[in-house]
């Protein structure tokens, strides 16, 4: 399995620290605001990273963290007046349920910023014994032209970086590069040996990968707008804290772009997943977003999209099809088979999901084929491939039933243009009133009132809910 390291900028064999036993440690979110589809993006695909270790036998322990301690999270708390836990709490619960929805795995270890200050303060107090730090009126900061390698995971000279460091304007610092490990902060700070104060956002990440994986781990992944400075301070801070390597391999995924230009809050050009998924599947949003290779842009588009959608459901009608005949529970081992080989050769050449894709696609054209051919060997053992296959890339091919506030919410939205429930009918929950809507709908149908029966259809369409009409009953499903 051949991986792109960032920093030695070529294509690795990948070869674990320790056996069959992999550390991976991905930058989360600083939870102040809604995610979108750029965090989608990032953690869809170090999921399916994770998933795909994982299935080659790996003992992966996959760590992500989360940033509940920052200046952006101080900033909405004051605008709010509330506190930063407040803001944090809210934000990673909306951040979690996001995840949820998009069918990403939740890290062995999640820990919060807030939950390692004293692995901080530890790590700052072994730089600045060594010399690589000096606080400066309750503040702390790295001497990074102190540390020979600075400089070597973005390619860059250090007089190059001087111009693009994200540098706070200081006149206590001794030099302009100088990056805060500790920031003094009376009003909102923690106790600490400087003082009170809050810790810089390089060395929470730091901090964190070394409790929970090691000074060595073998994975560092995360968006490509982190290798400079974010991953940069990290390997200073932590290699001269700890005295060795600390990553092996470092993988950063491109940007999601509108119009050629990354999508961030900064430009107020983002899409919240929420958004999204309210006009697409979970499993849409997933294959728009692995169709290209994850080093690449990924350009936001209703027509990828829209393309994405087809694309899914082309997958998703084959295996429905093949399961009304075939029990699912019978189905044949496929390790062995050629499809599986095909798209463990692709994923094995970088994560290349765009041909790990296309081996899908064509193993849906032969279930297809079988399916015409009324060949049940056939039919059992491409529905096998399918569901592996899929399942490794972290697409849910079987819909899960929408849980009772799920349905709840989606009718919300529209419950009010029912104009002919009663106020008693729109109490009922969920199912329930589904139920009525629908009783109503057919008792319109039966009066041949095909305005009401249409009208109900169209709102139910629009929120992704499609109606089926047999002689026995009618039915729904979600889209």
């Amino acid at each position: 399995m051949k991986l792109f390291n960032t920093f030695s900028n070529t294509l690795e064999e990948f070869h674990p620290i320790s056996g069959n036993k992999v550390s991976m440690y991905v930058c989360g979110p600083t939870v102040y605001d809604y995610p979108h589809l750029g965090h989608a993006r990032c953690y869809i695909t170090w999921d399916m990273l994770y998933r795909y270790l994982k299935f080659k036998g790996y003992d992966v322990t996959y760590c992500r963290n989360i940033t509940d301690v920052d200046d952006k999270i101080l900033k909405k708390a004051k605008e709010e007046n509330t506190t930063a836990e407040v803001i944090s709490k809210r934000y990673y619960e909306i951040f979690a349920e996001a995840m949820k929805k998009l069918n990403v795995l939740k890290p062995d270890i999640e820990p919060f910023a807030t939950k390692t200050l004293g692995e901080m303060i530890s790590i700052i107090k072994d730089l600045i014994k060594n010399d690589y730090a000096y606080e400066a009126e309750g503040d702390v900061y790295f001497r990074v032209k102190k540390f020979k390698n600075y400089g070597k995971l973005s390619k860059q000279p250090i007089e190059d970086l001087i111009a693009g460091a994200r540098v706070e304007a200081s006149n206590i610092k001794e030099d302009v590069l100088d990056f805060a490990l500790w920031k003094r902060d009376e009003e909102f700070g923690y106790p600490s040996p400087w003082g009170k104060g809050r810790p810089g956002w390089h060395i929470e990440c730091s901090a964190m990968s070394r409790k929970h994986l090691g000074k060595t781990i073998d994975i560092h992944a995360g968006g490509a707008d982190l290798i400079f400075p974010h991953h940069e301070n990290e390997i200073a801070q932590s290699e001269c804290a700890n005295g060795c390597k600390f990553v092996n391999y470092w993988l950063h995924n491109g940007f999601v772009t509108i119009n050629k230009e990354k999508m961030s809050k900064s430009l107020k050009n983002f899409v919240t997943i929420d958004d999204m998924l309210a006009n697409y599947d979970a499993n849409t949003i997933r294959l728009f977003i692995l169709t290209n290779h994850y080093r690449m842009p990924v350009e936001f588009s209703s027509e990828a999209l829209d393309g994405a959608k087809a694309g899914w459901k082309r997958i998703q009608t084959s295996v429905n099809e093949a399961l009304k005949i075939i029990q699912k529970n019978n189905l044949p081992d496929v390790k062995e088979t050629e499809e599986i080989k095909n798209f463990t050769d692709s994923m094995d050449e970088d994560l290349n999901t765009s041909k790990a894709l296309a081996v899908i696609f064509d193993t849906v054209t032969r279930l297809n084929k079988s399916l015409n051919d009324k060949d049940v060997n056939s039919i059992n053992k491409y529905v096998s491939i399918l569901l592996t296959l899929t399942n490794v890339m972290g697409f849910n091919i079987e819909k899960e039933k929408l849980s009772e506030e799920e349905l709840q919410n989606k009718l919300n939205s529209v419950i009010n243009q029912f104009d002919f429930l009663t106020e008693e009918d729109k109490n009922l929950k969920g199912y329930a009133l589904m139920e009525k809507i629908i009783e109503y709908r057919n008792r319109a149908r039966q009066e041949k009132n095909w305005t009401i029966a249409d009208k109900v259809r169209n709102l139910l369409d629009s929120i992704n809910i499609v109606l089926k009409d047999t002689k026995e009953a009618t039915t729904w499903e979600e889209k």
